[in-house]
């Protein structure tokens, strides 16, 4: 083989293999009505609303979002509003989506998305806001009334130590 002939192959497969990927796009269904969004955030613009057992295709995943495809639209849906399916027995796709998603063998799927609600972009442009602070300090409960809950509830009294109070900058 060439030199010439190498780089028209190993072109050919750089050229290829993005459609590869678009196609292994895993399929899913709706648990639940849900809107699809412009950006994975819960106040991002609504593009429609996608109808209970909705069949998407999953494309990306951002923290607790999946970007689906739903008909002709494309957006975000909460990760957990997803249930995953399988691909149509003797897909062509099937064997190249589990090994590159690492799902072969049982096709059993646990779905965990470790998400908290704040990224590293929220806590960098966090910022300080003593109003805050005091609306939260209005939630505070008595040690009498904390007890009396636990007690009607059979849950163990355990004495938690406040936070220090912030450095002053």
């Amino acid at each position: 083989m060439t030199m010439f002939q190498l780089r028209r192959m190993l072109l050919a497969s750089a050229l290829a293999l993005p459609a590869i990927v678009a196609q292994a796009a895993d399929p899913g269904t709706l648990t639940r009505a849900e809107p699809l969004r412009e950006k994975p955030f819960a106040d991002a613009k609504i593009l429609v609303n996608a109808a209970s057992g909705a069949k998407v295709e999953i494309l990306l995943r951002n923290g607790g979002w999946y970007q689906v495809k739903s008909g002709t639209r494309t957006g975000w849906v909460r990760m957990l509003s997803v249930r995953r399916t399988t691909a149509p027995a003797g897909s062509s796709i099937t064997g190249l989506a589990g090994v590159a998603s690492g799902r072969t063998g049982t096709g059993t799927v646990t779905t965990t998305t470790g998400v908290r609600g704040l990224d590293a972009e929220k806590l960098t442009a966090a910022k300080f806001d003593e109003a805050q602070v005091a609306k939260a300090e209005t939630y505070r409960t008595s040690r009498k009334d904390a007890a009396a809950f636990a007690a009607q509830e059979k849950l163990a009294v355990r004495d938690v130590k406040p936070l220090p109070a912030p450095v002053k900058k």
